[in-house]
């Protein structure tokens, strides 16, 4: 009866990709400083029946990491498969910051429309410049309000409607032009099959808008539900949690301001869940579910005391979900390997049999430049056993906000580079004006107990290196770099790591106690520092 039963998937499958797996697909789809406040990462409190549901048809992954927690250089190693310092997006893209990626990177949208797949971008985008990173259609920051692409959601679905309206047209279109080449002696095929497309969904939840519009709240948790002066988003229903259901997490402090800023939070991330109900609703509804690889994840750490603009776990663990119409087989379950945002490029390019070019940075580099990410799709099919490395690499967030840190997460262990250790690290605006950041500052100030797991000045000042076992110490509480027993583990991590620098070009590798002279051998000269 089992032998029975999988044939007759297996030449169903076959059966629906004669006719539905002809073209690929990619939906990409990243919230906005999300976390694991959500039903499949185990938090029974918040109700996300959209992500649940997601679950049920993906691969969820469970040690899913960035490798830059802040925004636009998160963004933009999503788009390039490149660490932020190898492709130039060393910091913010907006305003004042002004960072951007090196004109000469081949990014995905790039390549995708070189190989003549329809690309499409809603939300935000917040990388830069445009002809690195161009999209056939966009709707984002740069000619609408972010609040309305990025977090009406009613908004949001129907540019997803209108995408998919266009792509269908434009396939019309084609197929005209087609026969009437036909009919005149021309040649070619008659009624060819619409182009693949890449649409990439940046929603603006669950990010902070204390700092930019106050009048909607710490997440802007108020814009658009109904009350006067806030607007209303036609198809969300908002959704509200008290202070004493939320979940703190163990690296957050336990206090009633914190616990008011999570439930406040929690209300944008239930407004995320149903606009991606509604975003999979329109997918299903223009036909394109069973051809479609849908991918979840978010950009960097939630904003929340050693969250994002740290690389702590806490900072650049994320959310992952990859769905594969044809790869049902692993639907449902759990991958512990170890997965970044870096491998996102190589996935789609994988997923659309496009090869990665040869080429190298015009004025930055003559090494040619590779991926070091990976195709994630093996992992839909059997769990890896050898995917348990990932590096990291942090330079700024907000301009004035220089700390550069490295590092590398292998097995049980951590390590953490931070360059410049003699300076304070550094407090984003955002974050600064946050109720839980304030609550830290005051409680700090008048002497309180903070129920924090560190001080503010232990915050501030770091060791130069931070090793942790994260198996045994998942909060990452004791530095193990003075412990004689993991002398050996250290050193090793060390090599790694700067091995991993070198490869992909690192400006940095040599500090601090060094400057990098190319054109010297060796590469790095000794500055007798005293570091």
């Amino acid at each position: 009866m089992c032998f029975h039963r999988a044939l007759f998937f297996l030449l169903y499958l076959a059966i629906v990709c004669i006719g539905e797996c002809s073209k690929r697909n990619v939906l990409l789809i990243i919230a906005d400083d999300a976390g694991f406040e959500t039903e499949v990462y185990n938090n029974s409190v918040v109700r996300t029946p959209h992500l649940r549901s997601l679950a049920q048809r993906s691969l969820v992954f469970q040690n899913a990491f960035s490798s830059v927690s802040s925004c636009s250089p998160s963004r933009s190693t999503i788009l390039t498969g490149l660490p932020q310092h190898q492709n130039g997006m060393y910091g913010l893209h907006q305003g004042v910051h002004h960072f951007d990626s090196f004109d000469g990177i081949q990014s995905l949208p790039l390549l995708l429309r070189q190989s003549n797949i329809h690309t499409g971008i809603i939300g935000k985008k917040h990388v830069g410049p445009g002809s690195v990173y161009p999209f056939d259609f966009a709707y984002t920051e740069e000619n609408n309000s972010v609040l309305q692409v990025g977090r009406n959601i009613t908004r949001i679905k129907l540019l997803v409607r209108k995408f998919f309206q266009t792509h269908k047209e434009e396939a019309g279109e084609r197929a005209e032009k087609l026969d009437r080449a036909v009919e005149e002696g021309e040649g070619g095929k008659r009624g060819e099959d619409e182009r693949p497309f890449f649409l990439y969904v940046a929603f603006h939840d669950t990010h902070r808008c204390g700092h930019s519009q106050p009048q909607y709240g710490a997440f802007c948790e108020k814009f658009g539900n109904g009350q006067s002066g806030m607007g209303r988003i036609p198809d969300w229903t908002p959704e509200y949690y008290t202070p004493e259901q939320v979940k703190v997490p163990d690296f957050v402090q336990d206090t009633p301001a914190a616990r008011a800023d999570l439930a406040a939070q929690y209300t944008t991330v239930s407004r995320l869940d149903q606009g991606m109900g509604l975003v999979l609703q329109e997918l299903r509804e223009a036909g394109y579910e069973n051809n479609t690889l849908v991918i979840y994840s978010s950009d960097n750490g939630i904003p929340f005391p050693n969250g994002r603009t740290n690389l702590y776990h806490s900072g650049i663990a994320e959310p992952m979900l990859v769905s594969s119409p044809e790869h049902r087989e692993r639907w449902g379950d759990t991958c512990r390997a170890y997965v970044s945002l870096l491998d996102i490029t190589p996935t789609i390019l994988d997923w659309f049999s496009i090869p990665y070019p040869s080429y190298r940075i015009p004025g930055v580099s003559t090494a040619p430049v590779h991926l070091t990410g990976r195709s994630l799709l093996p992992a839909l099919e059997a769990e890896p056993g050898t995917w348990h490395t990932l590096f990291a690499s942090q330079s700024l967030h907000e301009v004035t906000m220089y700390y550069p840190i490295r590092s590398v997460l292998q097995g049980a262990y951590h390590l953490l580079h931070n360059l410049n250790y003699r300076m304070p690290f550094p407090i984003d605006q955002d974050f600064y004006v946050s109720p839980t950041f304030q609550d830290l500052l005051n409680r700090t100030q008048s002497g309180k107990p903070t129920r924090w797991f560190k001080t503010l000045q232990e915050y501030y000042y770091r060791d130069r290196w931070e090793l942790y076992d994260i198996r045994s110490d998942p909060g990452e509480r004791r530095n193990l770099v003075l412990d004689p027993s993991h002398r050996a583990v250290l050193e090793s991590l060390r090599q790694g790591l700067e091995k991993w620098q070198w490869d992909t070009g690192d400006p940095w590798v040599c500090g601090p106690d060094y400057v990098l002279e190319d054109k010297l051998e060796p590469h790095c000269r000794p500055l007798y520092n005293g570091l």
